[in-house]
């Protein structure tokens, strides 16, 4: 671990209340995903608080996010090769992605900075019938040295500004030669700056423009963004 870097979190389980299991339908598969009922009740939990004065960390895992659904579907619909490659998901939250890469036969490796939703990633995946994973919790500012897979995947993660830098460090160092990382992002203003710093980190990519969201219900847009190496 970075000495210079602050502790990693793990939310307080008995802190979360109630625990609501949706049903999430992605094209024609259903999934099942437990998640706290009210997340807003965790920024008042002395550790969160904590973690906030630290690092001004907020526990963003515990909501199901709309560009999480834009992924899993990229996921079920991705011509994936044979064998079906290894995957690594960043900033996993509650595993969607990841549990969408288990349905297609991927082997999947959750990672999260908190714990906590290491737990809800991994329950999530075994209640919906999958063991084919593990978990791995780090900072994205300092990971580990030997983690790499020819597949990364990548959503809502992009918040702040100053995420964007560490977060493609971490994506050129982690990802194999001739690998690809499927990142999805809901269009917010750090995503320019995402733009900017690929290129310059050696890595190429295209944008596609999707939509998600509950059948019958509210839609969202995002940008699908297909990252490479450079060549």
């Amino acid at each position: 671990m970075n000495p210079n870097l602050p502790p990693l979190p793990e939310t307080p389980y008995d802190s979360l209340g109630a625990i609501v299991r949706e049903k999430v339908i992605v094209d024609d598969q259903t999934f099942v995903i437990d998640h706290p009922g009210d997340s807003d009740r965790l920024l008042t939990n002395p550790v969160i608080k904590s973690a906030f004065a630290a690092d001004e960390y907020l526990p963003y895992w515990a909501d199901l996010w709309p560009v999480s659904r834009i992924l899993a579907k990229v996921i079920l619909r991705e011509p994936w090769p044979e064998p079906k490659p290894e995957a690594i998901e960043i900033g996993c939250g509650l595993g969607l992605p990841g549990i969408a890469a288990l349905a297609r036969g991927l082997r999947v490796t959750f990672t999260d900075y908190d714990a906590t939703a290491l737990r809800f990633a991994a329950d999530n995946a075994r209640a919906n019938g999958f063991e084919n994973f593990r978990t791995l919790q780090f900072d994205w500012r300092a990971p580990p040295a030997d983690l790499c897979a020819p597949v990364i995947l990548v959503s809502d993660l992009l918040y702040e500004l100053r995420s964007v830098a560490p977060v493609v460090a971490m994506i050129k160092q982690i990802m194999l030669p001739g690998g690809v990382c499927l990142l999805t992002d809901q269009d917010r203003v750090p995503s320019h700056t995402l733009r900017e710093m690929l290129p310059t980190a050696g890595m190429t990519y295209t944008t596609q423009a999707m939509k998600a969201g509950e059948p019958g219900g509210r839609r969202v847009r995002g940008t699908l963004y297909r990252i490479t190496h450079a060549t």
